[in-house]
Parts: structure tokens; sequence; C-alpha cells
């Protein structure tokens, strides 16, 4: 696979994300969130979120890179409990029930987990 491009900013290598694990990037440039995004790796594959929650704007994370419930099945919120699909960030449960968290196209590249930005 080919590195970043000029849009794209490295966040990490894959494998300092657990398998089925969270990781908070807060302060990434180009990034209009105070919280950052975050990443969930699942296998090789990942999924990047920007951590606010659509309900307060809140960051979602109660502990840094905290994101999932216990059986990690669904991101949730620390402020309010809402909860959502992994796949496609959408609220399934709480204040903002049927709202989306915004995603960010993220990928592997040469082992390293790359968000595009803009």
């Amino acid at each position: 696979m080919a590195g970043p491009s000029d849009d794209e900013r490295a966040l990490c290598r894959l494998d300092e994300i657990e398998d089925g694990g969270t990781r908070s990037f807060p302060g990434v440039n180009g990034i209009d969130s105070p919280a950052g995004l975050f990443v969930i790796r699942r296998g090789d594959e990942v999924l990047a979120y920007i951590n606010d929650c659509p309900h307060l704007g809140t960051p979602l994370n109660w502990q840094p890179d905290v994101f999932l419930t216990h059986d990690r099945a669904y991101i949730q919120c620390s402020t309010h409990g809402a909860m959502f699909e992994i796949a496609d960030g959408e609220c399934i449960s709480g204040p903002c029930y049927g709202e989306y968290l915004q995603p960010i196209p993220a990928r592997v590249a040469d082992g390293m987990v790359v968000v595009t930005i803009g």
C-alpha cells in the first residue's frame, strides 16, 4: 500500500492500538475539535471519528483511549451514556438517538494509521 498523501496525517503504527481497542488523538492539525479524534482498530482495518458527542459536543471518552462499552460492542459517550454503532457511528441509545458521530476517512498504509484531513 502507498504511504500517506498530502492531505493525510500519519497518527501512529497500527500495532500501537490493541486489536479491538481504541486510541485518542487530541490536537490533530486540521481537525476542528478540541478533543481531536479517535481510532478503533478491527484487525488490520481502522475506523476514525471526531471525538465529539452529537448531543452536547463533549468528548466521548471518560479516560484516555477508553471509548467502548465493556464488551467492546459499542462506542459509549461518557457524559450521558449514549451508545453508537462502531461501523457507522449511528446513535442507537441515548439523547442523540438517530444522530451520527462524524467519521474521518482512515486507512492503514505501510503499517501506519493515517487519516484524511479536509
